[in-house]
Order: structure tokens, then C-alpha cells, then sequence
């Protein structure tokens, strides 16, 4: 059955999409102002060496026109999705086929447009241990840009339709807002002091998983940072968490969390056939804040992706050897993170 709209979604789409638009307009009728303007700064910032990339600024710009294009179309066409399918009496698995594909298509439009903006050398391996479904990709978080990979490496690529875990902030995003709430994702209300319900949601994900389906979770939870990590480790220490000692061993990835990641393989377990895929990547560091960012830190970046798999028949069966099992596969991809970051 479709969702039905909620108030709440009412009211933050009455602010978000004519935002968007709003802003969407401003930005084409400024467009040469906004580039000329940008151009000045860079040759400026080049001439007092305050920036050692090539035209940051340029290149920011034109990366939030184009995410703006992406937006504008892809909520032109949900609209126009939903309009047909009311007026065609479209099925329920035609119209979500619909929504998958438009997901794609804008995951897809982003990454193109970050590759040819900033000059990027994508690197996968691994790629070919993905498929066949279903799949629990479990995937390192470093910053904005890396979560178009699964779109783009993942259901692009293989056909594979993911339902995301993410938070719940990123339903300001309006594409995300109608497409991501009309496709079976969750969107996780973080800091609510209700996890029971938030890690019951989680799991319900992977109820039911098709050959040709997965679910993506961050087990980290949020972008990795130095101070993050250490803020995470001591709140471990004080615990007395018995995975604190491998947590402090971790030196590029935050130590998961694991009420959501332990669900899914709960809840994957009793389907059987299900595999988790772990995903490594280096060199979108250089979106993790927006002042790296706008300083042209992405610009030429080398990014290395890596997958490997595991089927769940390998997962130790107890909830605490799972524990145990998953901060053990968190420190490979630190190895390899480590082993492979320039």
C-alpha cells in the first residue's frame, strides 16, 4: 500500500519545495553574475596563495547549480509520477519501479556532475562480490559525497533496490523527502531517547528481502572525524564497554554503533541467503566539512572504493559474539582505510 501523506510531511513540503524552487530560480537569473563573481574570487585567492587548488570557489558553484538542476527535475518528475499513476490507476509495484528509477536517475546526475566538477578518479574494486541480492551493505561515512555511491555503484550498476537508513535531518532535502518516504527506507529520529523503537525499525528493513533487494546502513552513524572518534571511544571507556579496548584501536573509522546493524542480521538471519557487503572508500575527505569544501579539497581527489562479502551463514549466531564479530570487520576497513588514505 502507498504511504499516505502525513501532516508533518505537509507542512515541511509547503516550506522545502517552494524554497527550493524559490531558490532554484534566484540561482538561474544570477547565474552569470554568480560565475563571474566566483571567478574573481579564485583569482584573487590565487594571487595571495590562500588557496592552492584551482578555482574552488568556480567549481562550488557550479556543483550547487547543478544540484539545484538535479532537485528541480527530480521533483518535477515525482510530481509528475504520482499525478499519472492517480490518473492511469498505475499498480503499487509499478509506481515504486518508477520512484527506484528516479532515485537512480538522481543519485546517478549528482555523481556525474561531481566527477566532471572537481575532476575526480574513481577507483572500485571488489565490485563483482556484490550481487546476487539480498544484501546488508554496511558502509564506511566520510562525508556528504560518499552517499551517492550506493546509489550509483550498487542499484545503478547491478539493478539492486536498497532501502537507505539515514537520519531524519536529511528530509529538508525535498527530492529525499518524497521519493525517499515513498520507497521502503526509514529515516532514524536521532536523540529522541526512544532507540528500542528507532532499532525495531531498522530491522523490520531487511522482513522480506528479494534477490534483487538490500539494505544500506552507516553503521557509524554520522561523518568521521578525529574528535568524534575520541569523544566515542571514552564514552565506551566510561562505560565499560568490553569492546573499548578495540575501539581505541581505531584510527580512521568511529566505532559503529550496533543496535542497527545487529537488527538487520537478526532479522536477515531468518529469511537465509542474505550476505553482508562491506563497503571502504578514501578521498571524499575532502567534502567532510563545508570549508574543506569550498577551499577546493575534493578537487582532483583520487577516491578508492573497496567491497568485500560475507555470507551470514559465517556471523556468529549469539547477539554478543555479533558484538565482537562486527567491531572485527570495522577495524579491516580501518586497515585498509589507513593502508590505502594518500
Amino acid at each position: 500500500m502507498r504511504r499516505s501523506v502525513t501532516s508533518e510531511q505537509n507542512v515541511r513540503r509547503a516550506i522545502t519545495v517552494p524554497a527550493l524552487f524559490v531558490a532554484f530560480a534566484c540561482s538561474v537569473a544570477l547565474a552569470p553574475v554568480l560565475a563571474v563573481s566566483a571567478l574573481l574570487v579564485d583569482v584573487a585567492r590565487a594571487a595571495f596563495g590562500t588557496s592552492t587548488a584551482r578555482w574552488p570557489t568556480t567549481r562550488a558553484v557550479v556543483f550547487f547549480l547543478a544540484y539545484l538542476v538535479a532537485e528541480a527535475v527530480g521533483v518535477t518528475i515525482a510530481t509528475g509520477a504520482w499525478v499519472s499513476a492517480r490518473v492511469r490507476g498505475i499498480d503499487e509495484e509499478t509506481f515504486l519501479r518508477w520512484n527506484f528509477r528516479l532515485q537512480c536517475g538522481w543519485t546517478s546526475a549528482l555523481y556525474r556532475a561531481a566527477v566532471w566538477i572537481y575532476g575526480l578518479k574513481i577507483e572500485v574494486h571488489g565490485s563483482d562480490v556484490i550481487a546476487p541480492g539480498p544484501i546488508l551493505l554496511f558502509m564506511r561515512h566520510t562525508s556528504v559525497a560518499d552517499t551517492v555511491l550506493p546509489g550509483v555503484l550498487v542499484s545503478n550498476a547491478l539493478g539492486i533496490r536498497l532501502r537507505y537508513v539515514l537520519k531524519r535531518e536529511l528530509l529538508v532535502d525535498p527530492c529525499l523527502d518524497i521519493v525517499g518516504l515513498r520507497l521502503r527506507n526509514h529515516f532514524v529520529r536521532r536523540g529522541v531517547g526512544d532507540a528500542a523503537t528507532e532499532i525495531a525499525a531498522v530491522g523490520a528493513l531487511a522482513r522480506d528481502l528479494r534477490p534483487d533487494e538490500g539494505v544500506l546502513i552507516y553503521p557509524e552513524g554520522t561523518r568521521y572525524s578525529e574528535r568524534g572518534r575520541e569523544q566515542r571511544v571514552a564514552r565506551l571507556v566510561k562505560s565499560g564497554d568490553p569492546l573499548a579496548e578495540q575501539a581505541a584501536a581505531f584510527r580512521q573509522v568511529l566505532p559503529p554503533h550496533l543496535g542497527g546493524p545487529l537488527a538487520l542480521i537478526e532479522e536477515a538471519s531468518k529469511g537465509g541467503g542474505a550476505a553482508i557487503v562491506f563497503c571502504a572508500h578514501v578521498g571524499f575527505e575532502g567534502a567532510a566539512t563545508l570549508p574543506r569544501f569550498l577551499a577546493g579539497a575534493l578537487v582532483g581527489a583520487r577516491v578508492q572504493v573497496a567491497f568485500w562479502r560475507v555470507p551470514l551463514a559465517e556471523v556468529p549466531a549469539s547477539d554478543e559474539a555479533r558484538r565482537g564479530w562486527l567491531y572485527e570487520e570495522w577495524k579491516k576497513i580501518d586497515d585498509w582505510v589507513v593502508a590505502h588514505a594518500r
